[in-house]
């Protein structure tokens, strides 16, 4: 199953986001440092998962051919 790395980044950057998020509205309401922090979260995971690579592989078992 390939997965592409925009998408990867995608959901590694609303996951980061919604960790942020839950922490920040643990006494409900969102201050602007916690916002900041979570947009900062929602970059973070995006631009890491972005800059790393998928890690090469050869012929799996589930591709015919192999």
């Amino acid at each position: 199953m390939k997965i592409s790395t925009m998408w990867k980044a995608v959901v590694a950057g609303m996951a980061a986001g919604a960790a942020a998020a839950a922490t920040a509205v643990q006494d409900g309401r969102v201050t602007a440092a916690e916002g900041i922090t979570i947009t900062l979260a929602v970059l973070g995971g995006l631009g890491v998962t972005w800059a790393v690579p998928n890690r090469q592989t050869t012929k799996d078992a589930t591709e015919p051919g192999a």
